[in-house]
């Protein structure tokens, strides 16, 4: 099959999700004989024009210059390529503002596979009339997309339920991970093995970091919380000022190599996730892999992934609840159920797999 990748920010994946779904899965769908071809903005720092014998198609972006506008023409831009392209599949990750093109390419040869992602439309960062419109473009990715993909199992009913729209359940992947080698990346940044709590996350209101390090600083807590993200978002900066004056909060940027970060997670006492705005975000996936003890924002989407495996929190007071209490007889078996719903649901093989065989039943009808 001939298959485009849309909807990142490019790869090698400096950015987030989307970009690490299409980073893992399209080196796996070449090895199986495929031609792949993922878009990537003509901002992104890798230049080249292959990357792991992925095809890279750079496309005009300029969204640190010209902001939202610069996102249309980009996501625009990339599906015009798309359907002028002889591509059995268009894989689309995600669907803002994407789809709101989707309708001017009804009559296409491409089949159109849509990832739904999360609920884009109850992110705070943006006003009534552009939550509005991600409300909108989702109805219109439920619309006019031939399949559509939901990467976590409430995503899946939430489409069903609110578009009478059947889609198939494909999780993200994690990248199988081993107990650190040596103690380089505690040393480098003066930690000690269970001995600090961290989170990694875009710095945006629906990821909830306020309300846990409101929790961590209401606690008293005398080992350090790291905090792994950007912090150059207008709400990572307000951050940054709130926690000026607590010296155990280390707000260290982003951190992209997999391996350093999963040797963080893995020494970790506690690692938090507030995210919630639905879907199955992938650097929770990671954390399960990593062998983190996790404590994780209550909300369907994250108790669909991680059950009864983990400690749950609603408010700051119920993080510093969490951080006074003691989870050793817990943490073992949290652990353990982990490591097998990595290995059974959310590995890249099977993942990579569940996709090539929506794209074969597609083309099949076709």
């Amino acid at each position: 099959m001939k298959i485009a990748i849309l909807g990142t920010r490019g790869i090698p994946n400096n950015y987030g999700g989307p970009e690490a779904n299409a980073e893992f899965l399209s080196p796996i769908f070449r090895r199986l004989g495929h031609d792949v071809t993922v878009y990537s903005p003509d901002e992104h720092p890798y230049a080249g024009s292959d990357w792991r014998g992925i095809r890279i198609r750079r496309i005009f972006n300029q969204e640190s210059r010209l902001g939202i506008w610069g996102t249309l023409a980009y996501d625009y831009l990339c599906l015009r390529d798309a359907m002028r392209t002889d591509f059995d599949i268009v894989l689309e990750l995600g669907n803002v503002p994407c789809a709101l093109f989707f309708p001017l390419f009804r009559r296409r040869r491409a089949r159109l596979v849509t990832n739904m992602d999360g609920l884009e439309w109850k992110r705070s960062k943006w006003n009534f009339i552009l939550r509005r419109c991600a409300r909108f473009t989702e109805f219109l990715g439920a619309r006019f997309s031939d399949a559509l993909i939901a990467d976590n199992e409430a995503i899946q009913s939430y489409l069903l339920e609110q578009y009478g729209k059947d889609s198939f359940f494909i999780p993200y992947g994690a990248q199988p991970v081993t107990m650190p080698a040596d103690d380089a990346h505690l040393r480098r940044r003066d930690l000690a093995a269970g001995g600090y709590y961290m989170l990694i996350a875009r710095m945006e209101p629906e990821n909830n970091i306020e309300m846990i390090l409101d929790g961590y600083v209401r606690s008293g807590a005398e080992r350090p919380f790291v905090v792994v993200g950007k912090t150059t978002t207008r709400h990572g900066a307000m951050l940054v000022e709130k926690y000026l004056d607590t010296a155990r909060i280390r707000f260290v940027g982003g951190i992209y190599d997999y391996a350093e970060l999963s040797a963080l997670r893995w020494d970790s006492s506690m690692y938090f996730h507030g995210h919630s705005v639905g879907g199955t975000n992938p650097s929770l996936v990671e954390a399960m892999a990593s062998n983190a003890f996790i404590a994780a924002h209550d909300n369907p989407f994250n108790r669909t992934v991680l059950e009864s495996n983990a400690r749950y929190f609603s408010s700051a007071r119920d993080v510093a609840d969490l951080m006074g209490q003691d989870h050793s007889r817990a943490r073992e078996s949290f652990l353990a159920a982990n490591q097998v719903k990595v290995a059974n649901v959310y590995n890249w093989e099977k993942v990579a797999a569940e996709h090539l065989r929506v794209f074969e039943l597609l083309l099949a009808r076709t």
